[in-house]
């Protein structure tokens, strides 16, 4: 599929305007990382506690932060989770300069304590339904014999309340999405009668409010997912600069690098601009990024090639011209056909992958561009160099060291 026959674009004449835009656009980026003194990582970077909590009723964003301020917890961040209509955020507690387990766990508590005290105490005695385990429903419906089958042996009891309690939560969990507003919704869950909801609603309450997920990550560990992120990614590029070193020449994996590069830090820099946070999604996102961009580049060295053997006598300037024109095409349908993926994952893929979508949405331009307005004129430069510095036979004594090296 073509959607241009024989274009005649000089993509090298228009090399300095996309060349000032990615100067202007990593000027910016570093300019904002040294202004707000680095990024915004995530829990998983940072360290700290990350409680995922669903309510009954849309929640009160403000009212839950003056609650957590009101008992000293401060620098917390809360965002809503999904769809409006879950009614779910995610609570996270900055402890990066908390360096005890101890203190990650009570993070996690006086969290889950201060939505207690918004919601209200709960009543002397009962355990909240919607926070509890199958063990400690199976303890008090063995307390409570609700049935009244302890007559026929206490280990009988326990397995049957057991196997009760794990049908509830499950119901619970799976079919109610976490929580319940009343004992009478049990009545569907198989051996739930009315003397067993009497019973619950004696020992239980039901709460506003369940906390779906939590995540506990030490400072320690958080430093050491940074440092192995930086050198995964590093470790890519090197690896990926001695691919095309061996593929191609070693100019061409050094323009390939540093263009890969120059997306890398553009990307980086929105990050800052824009207040998001690193995650482990985010890496991996840019670790796509880093093929992707790196794949669409070689496409474009590897037509330049076959011309250069084809026409060794034409202008490098113009062959690039026209190897670039050829595969012009090729980069709409993947670059385009990719760009709509990412950004329906940035609109519709939730808050989850927000991060690893915006990466690529704007990797995906940059990198695309950055193949024809970055990457090439390196190489354009070093062999128009060249020529200047001692006519072609540099040029083509440096082809036949490269071919016999490739032998």
């Amino acid at each position: 599929m073509e959607f241009f026959r024989e274009p005649k674009i000089d993509w090298m004449g228009t090399k300095w305007y996309f060349i000032t835009l990615s100067l202007i656009l990593a000027a910016v980026g570093i300019i904002s990382i040294i202004v707000h003194r680095g990024f915004v990582y995530g829990i998983d970077f940072r360290g700290g506690t990350l409680v995922h909590v669903k309510f009954a009723q849309a929640p009160n964003i403000e009212a839950i932060r003056g609650q957590l301020e009101s008992r000293g917890i401060r620098n917390e961040s809360i965002q809503r989770y999904g769809q409006a209509s879950d009614n779910e955020v995610m609570i996270g507690l900055d402890l990066q300069t908390t360096a005890a387990t101890n203190a990650l766990d009570e993070g996690k508590r006086a969290i889950v304590n201060s939505l207690g005290g918004l919601y209200g105490a709960p009543p002397a005695g009962k355990a909240d339904f919607n926070n509890s385990s199958p063990p400690t429903l199976a303890e008090r419906l063995t307390a409570a014999d609700p049935s009244g089958i302890t007559s026929k042996g206490l280990d009988t009891a326990q397995q049957t309340y057991r196997n009760l309690a794990e049908a509830m939560v499950r119901y619970r969990d799976n079919t109610r999405g976490g929580l319940i507003t009343d004992f009478a919704e049990l009545q569907g869950v198989p051996g739930v009668t009315k003397s067993v909801t009497d019973a619950m609603a004696n020992d239980f309450y039901v709460s506003n409010y369940t906390v779906k997920n939590t995540e506990v990550v030490g400072p320690k560990v958080g430093a050491d997912l940074r440092r192995q992120a930086l050198y995964v990614t590093l470790a890519g590029l090197g690896a990926m600069l001695i691919y095309i070193w061996f593929r191609f020449e070693l100019i061409y994996g050094v323009a390939a690098v540093i263009a890969t590069f120059h997306d890398v830090i553009i990307t980086l820099g929105f990050f800052s601009l824009f207040g998001k946070e690193i995650t482990l999604t985010v890496i991996a996102a840019l670790l796509t990024l880093v093929g992707y961009s790196m794949n669409d580049t070689i496409v474009v060295f590897d037509r330049i090639r076959e011309n250069v053997h084809a026409n060794k006598r034409e202008e490098f300037g113009r062959l690039v011209n026209h190897s670039i024109n050829q595969t012009l095409s090729r980069t709409i349908l993947t670059s385009g056909l990719t760009f709509l993926a990412v950004l329906s994952l940035f609109l519709f893929g939730g808050e989850v992958i927000h991060g690893f979508a915006f990466t690529l949405v704007v990797g995906v331009i940059i990198g695309t561009y950055s193949s024809i307005y970055i990457a090439s004129p390196i190489v354009v430069y070093f062999y128009q160099r060249i020529a200047n510095s001692g006519g072609g036979q540099k040029v083509k004594a440096l082809e036949r060291e490269t071919a016999a090296a490739r032998r």
